[in-house]
């Protein structure tokens, strides 16, 4: 039987003091989250590409820059954070083409396992492990690949992390899951990557 694919890690642009500024605990340029590597440094801005472990192969996916890993991450990683952050919920890509990004995940091993038609727009998604691929349309966007929008991490404790950080977190409002919040890093926190925090799954 073959393993599914799981999200392993992220790269990430730009310097991990900025994240370690707003509560995350790291280790050199590294960040752990629920069974997910961040690794910070490269250059760019925001999320420049994604490592999937039992992936079949290590090439982009329309256009999305693709590494693969074997095994599990590195133990000494910090998973303790004083933001109270416990994992990744969902990481969101964009995409002008819905029908071609969801055959390339498809022909990578990563079929679509729901997609809502929201109007204007649809979405797509699917379970990699310890967090969610959300395919997102942008109608009327130039013609390009996909690309990485932003992530949803899971704090213990939402309204915590607001008396923490302050104006830098916007309010909190319902989430699309029912009974979640969710509330988004102000773009002065300067992470350089879209962040957006959401209480857990009760």
């Amino acid at each position: 039987m073959t393993a599914r694919i799981e999200l392993a890690g992220l790269r990430i642009a730009g310097h991990v003091r900025r994240w370690t500024a707003v509560g995350f605990s790291a280790s050199g340029d590294r960040i752990g989250l629920g069974g997910i590597e961040l690794e910070f440094g490269a250059d760019g801005k925001g999320i420049i590409g994604w490592t999937l472990r039992n992936a079949h192969a290590s090439e982009d996916v329309d256009g999305l820059p693709t590494a693969t890993a074997n095994g599990r991450g590195p133990d000494q990683i910090p998973s303790h954070h004083p933001n109270g952050a416990v994992g990744i919920d969902h990481v969101v890509v964009t995409t002008p083409d819905f029908d071609r990004t969801a055959d390339a995940l498809t022909a990578a091993g990563m079929p679509l396992r729901r997609i809502t038609d929201a109007g204007s727009f649809r979405q797509g998604f699917r379970r990699l492990g310890p967090a969610i691929l959300e395919l997102v349309e942008v109608p009327g966007a130039a013609p390009g690949p996909a690309r990485f929008w932003g992530l949803v991490v899971i704090v213990e404790d939402l309204a915590a992390l607001s008396e923490r950080l302050g104006p830098q977190l916007g309010e909190a409002h319902p989430a699309v899951q029912p009974g979640r919040q969710i509330a988004t890093l102000a773009a002065s926190a300067g992470l350089g990557t879209r962040v957006a925090f959401m209480d857990p799954e009760r």
